[in-house]
């Protein structure tokens, strides 16, 4: 145990050196095009706006047009931190390397993890760099809404906690196929897991990849294609030559960096508002920036006369639901999704094989909700903040989504220390940033390659018949697959819009796997119709409503969008007296929305559709209840009287973990 408290040492004191220095601009991906329109005005809205914005008070009109943001991270420092942060999980790697000898050691660390490690593991594991970017850029954008994501990520623990952490702990052994294929026809059960469980881990390996690339590329000046390489290089090695074991440990170290460097930054959030939540809410009501930003918000989409806010009822305006989530029902479906899905995620579940007992398992589940739930709770006052002290204008003239909102935010309040400052502070939190994508990534790979390794290889092709060198071979190799495959997907996807995976990833994994996994636990009746049916029509449903929902690029209604650009700036050039020219920045628009007009103006989604056919975002409303039923009436219309017989036996195991092979002590 000496090294990996050598390990904890390291990682806290490059934590609270970092924290010491702390001040850290937001970076992002849009700061090499924003920098040579540093003069420009920051609100980038529509022109359309001027006339309603007319009509304001204003301060509120006028406090916008001085927000102007640029990002930039100091290159040197920022490798060096990244530089600290790798050497770290490098050792790590070494010193696991010499731990993994067994199969249960590669996929399962020996289960020997404790209920605390295995609990920051999961943490780790879960927060991703969405998580930490995207939910706080929510906030910074649309106020409550963005809110109601981290209480979706939150609550989504507690199904795991009761339901799927300890039967699955004390009924599995490494991978899905083990929970499913225990009173079912093993073959075909563990084939169809696998193939479900490669599905959802490369879903959401893909957008994790795209997002690294994204994100380094644009932070720190490094090639996207070099920053998917090099990630992809590294997550392989972590988990060809570390297994769990040092999965586990990159986690660790990665969820106490992110919530040092989150923690760090709330407290000079609230430190800003006199560490008085009153004021705080206070201020947000009252800032001109952000009411003027809600009032745009609305007549965007299409509000009218009374409907149109301005003043302090638009700044109260932000604090209530509505201006992102304006559909009921698409909230219900994610909400079904996030809280449904994450216990049908194959890397989550795998985490539960590495403890030794069924009271570490629950214990885990426990301090990683309460890691979680703090975690999320900070991913607020980082998005309000944000919106405070960067502005929405601010925010949107870097990174329109919002994804560089707790960036920027750092970078400032860093700055307003001092320079140096600001250019720690954001260094820190890009290599946060970056660590957070490369333990995320290594559990997909490993989940993934114990799918096809442990499932298909050793269980399927070999009857089960492999010993333990060959078992831990077709797991590294498979990994180096994978890991290859992942690297390959990552580099054709530069230009793609992936931002539907990750919606892909969570509703399969609601829809198809927690319907299997919780009737193969708790429904005697259950059998291998069950679990094929409930796969497939969960999995095909839920993959083919998100191919024609909103979520996918439709070119008809980019051409729409450019059309109009190119009429509201043929407009403005119109009214130019004679021999005017338009601006360099209002001609690059027009000329852009010509060329955008052109390429998509015939085109059509990749299902070869104009329009949506499915109207919610979200599919889990209908998959989710399509893959209960499914598994329902497969069993009903295939009953099989031996899975019937032998669920006393799964019973006692899930409530026992007799069977489950004992903990290895490293």
């Amino acid at each position: 145990m000496t090294f990996k408290n050598i390990i904890i040492a390291a990682s806290l004191v490059l934590t609270v050196a970092a924290a010491a220095f702390a001040k850290e601009p937001k970076q992002a991906p849009a700061a090499t095009d924003a920098a040579p329109a540093a003069t420009a005005p920051a609100s980038v809205t529509a022109p359309a706006m001027t006339a309603p914005d007319a009509t304001a008070p204003a301060p509120a009109a006028a406090a916008p047009l001085a927000k102007k943001k640029v990002l930039k991270a100091n290159k040197v420092v920022t490798l060096s931190m990244f530089a600290v942060i790798i050497g770290i999980t490098l050792c790590v790697v070494v010193w696991a390397a010499r731990q993994t000898k067994t199969a249960a050691d590669f996929y399962a660390a020996g289960g020997g993890i404790t209920g605390t490690q295995n609990g920051w593991a999961i943490a780790g594991d879960y927060m991703s760099a969405a998580s930490f970017l995207g939910i706080s850029g929510l906030i910074s954008l649309y106020g409550y809404d963005g809110f109601m994501y981290s209480v979706g990520w939150l609550v989504a623990y507690i199904t795991v906690l009761l339901i799927v952490a300890e039967p699955c702990r004390n009924a599995g052994k490494y991978t899905l196929g083990d929970i499913l294929s225990f009173r079912t026809d093993p073959k075909p059960v563990r084939a169809l897991a696998a193939i479900s469980t490669v599905a959802v881990s490369t879903f959401y390996l893909t957008a994790q990849m795209v997002g690294a690339g994204k994100l380094m590329a644009l932070l720190v000046g490094v090639p996207y294609k070099t920053a998917i390489i090099g990630v992809g290089i590294l997550m392989v090695g972590y988990v060809v030559f570390g297994g769990m074991t040092a999965t586990t440990w990159v986690q660790i170290i990665k969820a106490g960096l992110l919530m040092s460097g989150a923690a760090l930054l709330s407290v000079l959030v609230l430190a800003k508002a006199g560490f008085n939540p009153i004021h705080f809410f206070d201020t947000i009501v009252n800032s001109p920036d952000i009411q003027d930003h809600v009032t745009k918000l609305l007549i965007k989409d299409g509000k009218t006369g009374a409907d149109i806010l301005t003043g302090a009822d638009a700044g109260q305006r932000f604090l209530e639901p509505g201006l992102f989530l304006k559909d009921p029902l698409d909230q219900i479906s994610l909400g079904m999704a996030l809280v449904l899905g994450t216990a049908g995620m194959p890397h989550i579940l795998m985490r539960f094989f590495t403890v030794p007992t069924a009271q570490a398992a629950r214990k885990s589940v426990i301090i990683a909700m309460f890691i979680i739930g703090t975690f999320y709770v900070l991913t607020t006052l980082l998005g309000f903040g944000a919106a405070i002290n960067v502005t929405p204008q601010g925010i949107i003239s870097v990174d329109p989504g919002g994804n560089m909102a707790t960036l920027m935010l750092a970078q400032q309040l860093g700055a307003d220390i001092a320079p140096i400052i600001g250019d720690l502070f954001l260094a820190f939190l890009c290599s946060v940033a970056f660590a957070t994508i490369l333990a995320v990534v290594s559990g997909l790979v490993l989940a993934a390659s114990a799918a096809i390794a442990h499932d298909i290889y050793v269980n399927v092709i070999k009857d089960g018949h492999a010993d333990q060198h060959e078992q831990v071979m077709a797991a590294r190799i498979t990994s180096m697959v994978v890991g290859a495959v992942g690297i390959t997907i990552g580099l054709l996807a530069e230009n793609a819009n992936v931002a539907h995976l990750v919606a892909l990833a969570f509703a399969v994994a609601a829809s198809g796997n927690l319907p299997v996994v919780v009737l193969s636990l708790f429904w005697r009746k259950f059998n291998t119709a069950g679990v094929i049916s409930g796969l497939l029509v969960g999995t095909i449903a839920s993959i083919g409503l998100v191919m024609v929902s909103p979520n996918m690029t439709y070119p008809k209604k980019v051409a729409a969008g450019a059309r109009n650009v190119i009429s509201v700036m043929e407009n403005k050039q119109s009214e130019l007296a004679p021999g005017a020219a338009l601006t360099e920045k209002d001609q690059k628009s027009l000329d852009k929305a010509r060329a955008d007009y052109e390429k998509n103006k015939d085109g059509t989604s990749i299902m070869g559709l104009d329009k949506p056919l499915f109207g919610l975002k979200n599919p889990g409303i209908i998959s989710i209840p399509l893959g209960f039923i499914a598994a329902i009436l497969g069993c009903l219309m295939f009953p099989n009287k031996r899975s019937e017989d032998m669920f006393d036996e799964v019973y006692v195991r899930q409530n026992t973990g007799l069977g489950m092979a004992k903990a290895i002590d490293h």
